[in-house]
């Protein structure tokens, strides 16, 4: 029978052969009972292979295909000699004599869980393309990538739950994508944003003349995703009555155009999604129970951001590479940012990830963005911030633009020329006739205005420095450089 997988047995005792042949039979296993110079003929003839159950005398011959073949698992006989196996990692059991019922249903399951989280043949050449908005190497992530494989090639109906943000319509895109029903349509439609008189129209089309405005014949969304999927996102938000009218066409896989008489086949696998407890509303009468049932044949819990937080890292190099392929431009985030963004609780999930993602591209454009650059809400770690040290002369040629930038020139006083104010009502002297020596007089000037600083606020250097406009890490300095000190 095809996709049933087998077991093989090599043993080279007829009697033993037969006594492990009567057991399988009795638990109704498909499997081949064969010696060991027939071993090579099974393994190519037989497509899937469930386990191999090794007895008797273990060769160089079956030692060698046990390594060559990691994927499967094997099961070897109490009789067999431990130490020709000792070290094979895909030996999953023994099976221990007299033959037990029990025992040998554990060591099948072994053998199914085996095959069931073989790490995927897909990370050997890359990521598979279409699991990778399905970013993180979580243990949730694992479980939703293994239900989407185990649920695409089948016709059951699925419902995704989970919180907003977490992205269930890409999980229906990829059961979507990986079933038989791929060449044809992914229809998505927002039960909660098209209004209710309208939502009927919109899943099953309407004639021409079935209300006022339907100028002609509209195919409806089951139409459009004819032989593909249809995406019911928000089912939770559906109407009762239209309910009642998907529940029929689940049941009869028919319907009929508004205003219309004709029925018409629905070939459509229904994938349906909501963020709102369902179990809940049929308690209030909100949702129907028996659709509940209909639509709940598989389903599927796409994690909260906050439940696999592991995954951030990958998350953030998949967005950042998303938004450098579209916009042309990334950004890069320090270690102790990602830690940062790892303590935040993510209300909106995924969403709310790609959004900060966005903002800081467009604030820090290729730049590398640490904890400080966050926005408020992200800084969940105490980062001190690099304060940048600038060269004395830099330092000077600044203090001089910001003296001499308040200047307010008045064309109209004849003495103009000789005299000037600066803003925040500060002085200068008219130049001496003499001259001076600018470099002192700026430095007497900037000794003063600091003291003056340090006196107004007791000398409190933060305080100080904002009183000056400068970084409290400049105002140290130039207090060391001064050699200013509070007089006790």
């Amino acid at each position: 029978m095809q996709g049933q997988k087998h077991i093989l047995v090599v043993d080279n005792d007829a009697a033993r052969r037969h006594q492990i042949e009567t057991v399988l039979a009795f638990v109704g296993e498909h499997f081949f009972v064969f010696p060991e110079d027939e071993v090579d003929k099974h393994l190519a003839e037989v497509p899937d292979i469930l386990t191999i159950i090794l007895s008797g005398n273990i060769s160089t011959k079956l030692q060698g295909i046990i390594l060559s073949n990691p994927t499967c698992p094997f099961i070897y006989h109490d009789v067999v000699d431990k130490q020709t196996i000792k070290g094979y990692a895909n030996i999953v059991g023994e099976l221990s004599t007299p033959l037990n019922y029990a025992q040998l249903v554990e060591l099948i399951h072994n053998s199914h869980q085996y095959h069931n989280n073989l790490p995927s043949k897909r990370s050997v050449s890359g990521p598979n393309p279409l699991f990778r908005s399905l970013v993180g190497t979580s243990a949730p992530m694992q479980q939703v990538r293994f239900l989407i494989e185990q649920v695409a090639g089948t016709a059951a109906n699925v419902l995704i739950l989970g919180e907003s943000g977490t992205g269930k319509e890409v999980v229906a895109r990829n059961i979507h994508n990986l079933s038989d029903r791929h060449k044809a349509p992914f229809v998505p439609v927002n039960c909660g944003a098209i209004p209710p008189d309208l939502l009927e129209s919109e899943l099953f089309g309407h004639e021409k003349g079935a209300f006022t405005g339907a100028i002609s014949t509209r195919k409806g969304r089951f139409e459009m995703a004819e032989g593909g999927t249809l995406f019911l996102d928000e089912i939770g938000d559906m109407p009762q009555p239209m309910q009642v009218k998907l529940l029929r066409v689940l049941q009869e896989r028919t319907f009929e155009r508004v205003g219309g008489a004709k029925s018409l086949k629905a070939n459509v696998r229904i994938v349906a999604a909501t963020h709102q407890h369902l179990e809940d509303m049929i308690k209030t009468n909100q949702f129907r129970e028996d659709l509940y049932y209909r639509l709940n044949v598989f389903p599927i819990e796409t994690p909260a951001l906050r439940e696999r937080k592991e995954d951030i890292p990958l998350l953030l190099q998949e967005l950042i590479s998303r938004f450098s392929s579209e916009q042309g431009k990334s950004v890069r985030f320090t270690d102790k940012a990602i830690e940062s963004l790892k303590e935040h609780p993510w209300a909106g999930n995924v969403r709310e990830l790609s959004n900060l993602i966005e903002r800081m591209i467009i604030m820090y454009s290729d730049q590398v963005v640490n904890v400080g650059q966050l926005p408020l809400k992200y800084r969940h770690i105490d980062v001190e911030e690099f304060q940048p040290e600038y060269p004395e002369e830099l330092q000077e040629r600044e203090a001089i633009n910001e003296l001499f930038s308040g200047f307010e020139y008045d064309e109209d006083d004849e003495s103009s020329e000789n005299e000037s104010s600066v803003n925040n009502n500060a002085a200068v002297d008219v130049l001496p006739a003499e001259g001076l020596n600018l470099k002192e007089y700026l430095a007497d000037l900037e000794v003063a205005l600091i003291n003056q600083a340090l006196d107004k606020n007791d000398w409190v250097v933060a305080r100080s420095a904002e009183l000056l406009g400068m970084r409290r890490t400049t105002l140290v300095e130039k207090m060391r450089k001064y050699s200013l000190q509070k007089n006790s």
